[in-house]
């Protein structure tokens, strides 16, 4: 019986011991829990997402502006002349003009212009101070004169003239002819040069750019030939001309045909 009590006891102090919990289990006597030093461990943070996305720069593309290279413009070359006879240099393009120069074999310069309708030459001579013009058929010409630009002779600016223009000047036609008609302007016979007649005529139905003088004062009656058919009317301008120049222009009351 004995037995049987204590193995009871022994069976129910085991139950006894499993039941309470384990601290009461632990004595205090126990040796001191061991203080681990702390390992850093690295907790990464949370992977940074940028909440832009990232666009890059785009690089500027500069725009290439042209810059021409400059050329040097070349210096335009007038053609140049030599006389090749005796010849006279005029303040106009024709014979009928007042004498400038006088003109000689060899005698050089450069042509500056040229007239529409008769051919002739605007040049400055190497020896002279002022243009004058020239007929083609007098000088050799090196370099092409249809490049140049056309010139209209100027007489004002050829020197003082205190003469007026001629007066009372009428006109009549008869048939294809025109005949003008002018009072004399007395001049010295130092002076004195005539008369000079400028004028556009219809022949063979073609306009002509048309001139004449006198040598003299005293002639004051002129006839030219002038015809219907043409596409513009005819016309003309009357001038005294005295050895300094040349007076205003007169206009010609011209006849239609």
């Amino acid at each position: 019986m004995r037995r049987k009590y204590i193995a009871v006891s022994v069976l129910v102090l085991a139950v006894l011991a499993c039941s309470l919990p384990s601290q009461a289990a632990t004595p205090t006597s126990a040796l001191p829990t061991e203080t681990q030093t702390a390992t850093f461990t690295f907790t990464p943070e949370a992977t940074f997402t940028s909440s832009a996305t990232l666009t890059p720069t785009v690089a500027f593309t500069p725009t290439i502006t042209f810059t021409p290279t400059i050329s040097a413009t070349p210096t335009f070359a007038f053609p140049t002349v030599t006389v090749n006879k005796q010849a006279h240099c005029r303040y106009g393009p024709s014979v009928a003009f007042l004498h400038a120069a006088d003109l000689y074999p060899g005698d050089t310069g450069s042509v500056n212009g040229r007239f529409e309708y008769s051919g002739w030459l605007y040049i400055k001579f190497d020896k002279l101070k002022y243009y004058c013009w020239v007929a083609p058929s007098v000088v050799d010409v090196v370099g092409d004169v249809s490049t140049l630009y056309y010139t209209e002779p100027d007489l004002q600016s050829v020197g003082y003239s205190n003469y007026p223009p001629p007066q009372n000047i009428s006109s009549v036609r008869n048939g294809d002819e025109v005949t003008i008609n002018w009072d004399q302007v007395n001049m010295t016979a130092d002076h004195d040069r005539g008369y000079l007649i400028i004028a556009f005529v219809c022949q063979d139905g073609y306009l002509l750019w048309w001139t004449d003088s006198y040598p003299d004062q005293y002639t004051t009656s002129y006839t030219v030939r002038d015809e219907a058919g043409c596409p513009a009317p005819s016309e003309g301008v009357l001038y005294t001309v005295n050895k300094h120049g040349f007076s205003k222009p007169a206009q010609i009351p011209w006849p239609a045909p």
